[in-house]
């Protein structure tokens, strides 16, 4: 297993399951009488919660509206296509390899 597949193989998963977490991030975010910092709600807050305040920071709520996992999801499917998808740049190195 040369590098590029191991990269391949550990990258696809981990951009899907923060993809994942940020999609069941915004379904919370229609509830918000939810305590995330109860389980099993903090298993989706914990790890997507450093994202979100970094780009808080950079975003404010639009009418009173967080839009910052939106914006999440949109650049870690970004990633995802840009990396590893058909045409992506690690699955074309992988074929040459």
């Amino acid at each position: 297993m040369t590098g590029v597949n191991l990269t391949v193989w550990i990258l696809g998963p981990v951009l899907g399951i923060m993809t994942f977490l940020f999609i069941f991030r915004i379904i919370l975010t229609w509830y918000p009488q939810v305590n995330l910092n109860r389980l099993p709600f903090n298993l989706i807050a914990w790890p997507t919660e450093p994202f979100l305040v970094v780009l808080r920071k950079v975003v404010q709520p639009i009418g009173g509206v967080d839009i910052t996992p939106i914006i999440w999801v949109g650049i870690f499917s970004l990633i995802r296509e840009i990396l590893l998808g058909q045409q992506g740049l690690l699955t074309m190195m992988a074929r040459v390899s």
